[in-house]
């Protein structure tokens, strides 16, 4: 991906003030204990309005989220309107880890994770141990890069500079460090598998 090109169309678009699309993936509650399947939750906003979303699954602890977010994306009528992809986290249904840069390239778009804070990577790498594919696992987490702190978020990036990362989280965001489609896909996901939303984004 040509990095200088894509900072540059999407910091345009910021400095005139032109409306983002941008999509937040989140995953829902899961029972830890009887929980194979994890669903999956994400909203797509102009800036932090919302304007649609998507469902689907991945498997818990599995190694098939990067294949669930591509298919889910290909499929979509969204896709050709995208100027970024947010994920909350780089795993999703416990440790089922992204592959943010191969998602980024075969969709020629940023791709950024948000963590409330920096991740302990000892203690990530401690519990891969008891998975299968471990090698693999941390090897995903590893290639995801630096995370960056620029108040009042913490993040990864892959196919932007994080200068213009940051610029698209402010822009989404309407309060405190959760941007909103992020924060909706949350509020959706817990809705539609506990029966009430949770503020906990």
């Amino acid at each position: 991906m040509n990095y200088t090109l894509c900072d540059e169309k999407l910091n345009n678009k910021i400095e005139i003030g032109k409306k983002i699309r941008v999509i937040g993936f989140d995953d829902a509650p899961f029972n830890k204990s009887i929980d194979t399947r994890v669903n999956l939750t994400g909203v797509v906003c102009a800036n932090s309005q919302f304007e649609g979303m998507l469902w689907g699954e991945v498997t818990r602890d599995g190694l098939d989220s990067t294949a669930a977010i591509l298919h889910l994306l290909k499929e979509s009528k969204f896709l050709p309107q995208l100027d970024a992809i947010l994920f909350d986290g780089i795993a999703f249904g416990g440790f089922n880890i992204l592959d943010i840069h191969h998602i980024s390239q075969s969709f020629n778009l940023p791709c950024i994770t948000v963590m409330r804070r920096v991740p302990d990577f000892s203690k990530i790498s401690n519990a891969l141990k008891n998975l299968d594919d471990y090698d693999v696992r941390w090897s995903l987490i590893q290639q995801a890069g630096e995370v960056f702190e620029n108040a009042p978020f913490y993040f990864q990036v892959a196919g932007v500079s994080s200068n213009i990362a940051y610029k698209v989280l402010q822009k989404v965001t309407v309060q405190g460090n959760v941007p909103e489609p992020l924060r909706l896909a949350h509020l959706i996901g817990s809705a539609v598998k506990t029966g009430q939303s949770s503020n906990r984004a």
